[in-house]
């Protein structure tokens, strides 16, 4: 009984599942993946490494403004350099740094000022505050480069700078509108723009002239000559009547004289 059971158990543990008929009907082996997809130890997946949108949106146009003040700053470099008659290399790239830091942290600045203050579209005060944000910022970067003594000074310098141009910027702005819309208003209306300032107006020597002051003027300029014509005609009158007397005093002294030699 004891081998018996034994055997049996034997049979039972140590019976391999494909010798088996019955467990070769009821399961299924799952499809093996293929080697080129199958996932090596230690390796992760590839994280995205693009820059995010919103970051590009800033970091490029300030790029580019930095880029292009770089460029004028390397040209005044070598302009102070040939000045002064130092290495005109040295200044031009010192100044083509110092402008490209500057150009860039400003408008870097500018636009992340104006995405904090206006959500939608930005008012002339927010532009305003915006531009003297960044010029404080451009001025510390460049008072640190220059040394600690001038961040104070160049923040405060650069900061009333930013706040006086964008200031002009939006005088300028809402003059050209009302230029733009007085255009628009004289066009629908079919007449002559008005000038924009009263005071170049007073002191121009030109003078813009509506239809009917052309017409008056040309009136007057015909009248004119119509007067100057009927004097020239009473002259051409007063010359022929005095050639025709002339013709007759002189054949009535041929006369005379002619009856004279006869007698």
């Amino acid at each position: 009984m004891t081998f018996v059971s034994s055997h049996k158990m034997k049979r039972i543990v140590g019976q391999n599942p494909e010798e088996d008929p019955h467990h070769s009907r009821n399961s299924v082996s799952a499809p093996s993946p293929p080697e080129g997809s199958r996932p090596v130890e230690g390796s992760s997946p590839r994280r995205n490494q693009s820059i995010p949108p919103e970051l590009a949106d800033i970091l490029v146009p300030s790029l580019k403004v930095g880029a292009v003040a770089g460029a004028c700053g390397i040209f005044t470099g070598a302009a102070a350099g040939i000045i002064r008659s130092a290495p005109t290399l040295f200044f031009s790239v010192i100044a083509g740094g110092q402008w490209f830091t500057l150009g860039t942290s400003y408008y870097a600045t500018r636009l992340m000022t104006l995405k904090h203050f206006a959500q939608e579209e930005p008012t002339t005060g927010d532009k305003v505050r915006a531009s003297t944000v960044a010029g404080g910022v451009a001025g510390t970067l460049g008072g640190l480069l220059r040394g600690p003594r001038n961040v104070i000074p160049g923040a405060v310098v650069f900061s009333l700078l930013g706040a006086g141009g964008q200031t002009i910027a939006n005088w300028r702005a809402v003059e050209a509108a009302k230029a733009a819309e007085v255009a628009e208003v004289a066009k629908a209306a079919d007449a002559a723009p008005k000038p924009p300032s009263e005071f170049w107006s007073r002191w121009s020597p030109i003078k813009q002239l509506s239809d009917q002051d052309y017409e008056n003027i040309l009136e007057e300029k015909l009248l004119r000559v119509e007067a100057d014509i009927a004097l020239i005609d009473d002259r051409v009158k007063e010359l022929r009547e005095s050639e025709r007397r002339m013709k007759e005093g002189g054949s009535e002294t041929e006369r005379n004289t002619a009856h004279s030699n006869k007698a």
